[in-house]
């Protein structure tokens, strides 16, 4: 291998986001090595790395779950198709996307059984036997496990016919205790999104035509990637007593009444692993928020061959480990110092340490900054303090390029050809007068959907005629393409 390719940057087997951002997110991902493709059609093998911030994600969601009061189950992942067929409407919605079991061993099952596309009928038929009295309620609970969807179109950690997610279920005694609970974790997504994953969202209720199959209202976060298409990062649904009605969901009331239970449903999944990707990455390849990175910082020994280099590099990574930041020592004599470079630079770790001789004789080291591709030098003294309040400032300014982003390509549109420009870049955000017929037309002509309405309608009004049809209007809300 000549000199020329040794030296060659991994990046460069990246394609340009500018070329082809399909090709580059592709790219990206098998290199960093977050997954791989596997002998089922839209399935995908999560490599080491990208389990461990798929972990992260857990750790984050399922302590702020727990403090909710919210218990986790593990549900069976076959479902009898008489128990799917329960709730019409939701049936419909997923009957395209169920892949059926048909077979065990030789023998032809008496009944098909679904491979669960979500958990819905199996948590309801549960409930329904655990459910007494308004004692019992509510009832929260979530289980962390995979589901399968037979999807036509699939791309890694966006649309996988098999992916990972939570999936919480609840019951309650009243409809606003529901709703409470459906908007409640709607704002603890939102908080994970921006907190931790360095990611803004814009959060509101679905259309009607949007909502999820059997649902009453869906609550969603939107996020905009870098494309400018909008990702849907998470949904809350409240069921209100559609399920409890087709599964016979009923309590015993203070009043001694029996009544139908209000049930609520929310989930995110793998997607957040390709959220992150978009939103952040860089021509370089990922960029890491320090909060989910499983990595939080490399320490790369720089002439480890001489005197005191790898016993100080030693030394300090036991050092930022006690402080509790993930550390991990990068002591490969395999590879040149340049190739480590590029290959935690391309593995999206925040902060590079290097510790050559001349640091240590100067009592300092040099740091890479990820986010901004910067060096910059700190004493040893203190060094773990000193990049806990860097990892802090990464965090925030990975947060604040993707909000300036989105705002940037967020506009108000106040009739259908801005309407129709604006989503080729980003966000249109407009007055609707609530007609499904508008939806669809602006679907059939510029492939865009609905996203969500925001909350304070008041505050976000931008006019008061349809963007599409002229009429009246009184809704605010975005419209993107999407993935």
């Amino acid at each position: 291998m000549a000199k020329e390719e040794k030296k060659q940057s991994i990046a460069a087997f990246i394609t340009p986001r500018s070329e082809d951002f399909s090709q580059w997110y592709t790219d990206v991902i098998i290199q960093t090595q977050l997954c791989d493709y596997t002998p089922v059609r839209g399935c995908m093998a999560i490599r080491p790395y990208g389990y461990a911030i798929w972990e992260r994600i857990q750790q984050e969601m399922d302590s702020r779950f727990k403090e909710q009061g919210v218990e986790n189950v593990s549900m069976p992942m076959l479902i009898p198709e008489s128990l799917l067929l329960k709730e019409a409407e939701h049936v419909e919605g997923f009957a395209p996307e169920v892949a059926w079991v048909t077979h065990g061993g030789t023998e032809k099952l008496q009944e098909r059984l679904a491979v669960r596309p979500t958990s819905e009928t199996i948590f309801c038929e549960m409930y329904s036997r655990w459910v007494q009295t308004w004692r019992d309620l509510p009832m929260k609970y979530n289980q962390w496990c995979s589901v399968m969807r037979w999807e036509k179109s699939t791309r890694p950690f966006l649309r996988t016919s098999e992916f990972l997610w939570q999936e919480g279920h609840t019951i309650h005694a009243t409809p606003e205790e529901a709703e409470e609970e459906t908007l409640s974790m709607l704002e603890l997504y939102r908080e994970v999104a921006e907190d931790v994953l360095a990611l803004p969202v814009y959060v509101g209720r679905k259309s009607d035509k949007e909502k999820f199959a059997g649902a009453r209202a869906t609550y969603s976060m939107e996020a905009m990637m870098q494309d400018g298409k909008a990702l849907q990062a998470g949904t809350s649904h409240n069921f209100g007593t559609n399920f409890a009605e087709a599964y016979n969901i009923q309590f015993q009331s203070k009043a001694g009444k029996l009544e139908y239970v209000h049930e609520t449903s929310w989930g995110v999944s793998t997607r957040l692993i390709g959220a992150i990707i978009m939103t952040h990455g860089d021509e370089r390849g990922l960029r890491l928020p320090p909060v989910i990175a499983p990595i939080q910082a490399v320490i790369l020994p720089i002439a480890a061959h001489k005197p005191g280099v790898l016993e100080a590099c030693e030394k300090l990574n036991a050092e930022l480990k006690a402080a509790g930041i993930r550390v991990k020592l990068d002591d490969r004599d395999t590879v040149s110092a340049g190739f480590k470079f590029n290959d935690w630079e391309l593995k999206g770790v925040p902060v590079r340490v290097e510790v050559g001789p001349r640091d240590l004789e100067n009592g300092v080291v040099t740091v890479f900054r990820r986010d901004l591709c910067e060096k910059v030098t700190l004493p040893l003294e203190g060094l773990a303090d000193a990049l806990k309040d860097l990892l802090a400032g990464i965090q925030k300014t990975l947060y604040n390029q993707a909000k300036a982003f989105r705002d940037e390509r967020t506009k108000t549109v106040s009739n259908i050809d801005e309407l129709g420009e604006q989503v080729q870049n980003g966000f249109a955000k407009a007055m609707w007068c609530g007609d499904q017929a508008c939806e669809d037309m602006i679907k059939e002509k510029f492939n865009a959907t609905s996203r969500n309405m925001p909350f304070d309608q008041e505050a976000h009004k931008c006019g008061d005629t349809c963007v599409c049809c002229g009429k009246k209007a009184d809704k605010v809300i975005y419209f993107a393409k999407a993935y």
